[in-house]
């Protein structure tokens, strides 16, 4: 029996951000080390959460995995084409089937296009559509798809709610039919009234597409909902990564569970008896990360070990990911 391919594979994937000095004259003094060599692989119609911390590479690694920022080093292939070294009609393909679903939906739709400019500029760009009135019908099914009237594709962006305006976001990434779509925190800048909505709506068109997700988050609670595995990111590396149940019953890494004590329990009887990990300090620089285990500031069970070797990323058990000396 022939092992299934997966359809997104990261090898190693590296993102710099070189830090110069000068006005006139500019020299370089370091790099953001946003994204520091993480590897995981997504699974066809399969949804992997990305969680973290704030800066610690989550939209990084999305955007470099999908070619919008060249990667420092490392492989990305999505469906068997390499991203990092594809260029002309290659990265063109790439594109039509990779999109992304943006985190701000008011800063994401160009205000001075009406809605049917926006949808439609996928089908433009990848010739999708033989005449006008086809690339029409395309925009209203796909506003159908996402909950909106189709007689609504002649108005602007500030015409719509900020769920609505998602929604239309949802739309254009639908547009050019992908197979993998990065959603970068999709509801955090809704009504907690709408997000809900957003959520069951990505999970209907899953389900309807076969769409593979990377979904990267801040709220746990909607990453276990939604996700099949979920994997940690601290400082640009990867901490831990499993199955969504086992990683949230029975996380490995001392960041992990830190991270999940802090998820609020709708059980009062449990709230009371559970031990909040508080971290001391704060995150280091990742201009210039710790040596070591970059966890090992904060972690309250460091050992000497952990400050001067970098812990190796292996796998613990079948599919159970971790990268930490004492696990």
């Amino acid at each position: 029996m022939n092992e299934v391919q997966p359809l997104v594979k990261v090898e190693n994937l590296t993102k710099h951000f070189p830090v110069s000095r000068g006005i006139v004259i500019q020299r370089k003094v370091g790099a953001v080390r946003a994204v520091d060599g993480i590897s995981f692989t997504i699974g066809r119609s399969e949804t992997l959460g990305l969680v973290g911390e704030s800066g610690c590479g989550k939209t990084t690694a999305g955007r470099t995995l999908l070619g919008l920022y060249p990667a420092t080093a490392g492989e990305v292939t999505i469906d068997g084409h390499n991203v990092c070294s594809a260029k002309g009609k290659e990265l063109l393909a790439i594109r039509r089937k990779t999109q992304m679903i943006f985190q701000d939906p008011y800063a994401s739709l160009n205000p001075r296009w009406t809605v049917h400019s926006i949808v439609s500029e996928p089908l433009r760009v990848h010739h999708l559509f033989q005449s006008e009135a086809e690339r029409v019908e395309r925009v209203q099914d796909l506003m159908g798809l996402v909950g909106l009237s189709g007689r609504l594709i002649n108005r602007f962006p500030h015409e719509f709610s900020g769920g609505q305006r998602q929604r239309i976001g949802i739309a254009r990434a639908l547009a050019s039919e992908p197979k993998f779509i990065v959603c970068d925190e999709p509801i955090s800048a809704l009504d907690v009234s709408i997000q809900a909505q957003v959520v069951n709506l990505l999970e209907d068109l899953q389900d309807r597409f076969g769409l593979t997700y990377l979904l990267i988050a801040h709220d746990l609670s909607m990453v276990r909902h939604i996700c099949d595995r979920v994997t940690v990111m601290y400082l640009g590396v990867m901490a831990e990564m499993g199955d969504r149940d086992e990683l949230y019953e029975h996380p490995l890494h001392p960041y992990t569970k830190a991270l999940l004590s802090a998820v609020p329990v709708p059980d009062p009887k449990k709230a009371r008896v559970r031990r909040r990990i508080i971290l001391a300090g704060d995150v280091p620089s990742p201009i210039n990360p710790p040596p070591g285990c970059r966890f090992h500031p904060r972690c309250p069970i460091a050992v000497d070990k952990c400050h001067i070797d970098v812990p190796e990323w292996r796998e613990v058990s079948s599919g159970r990911w971790v990268a930490c000396h004492l696990v």
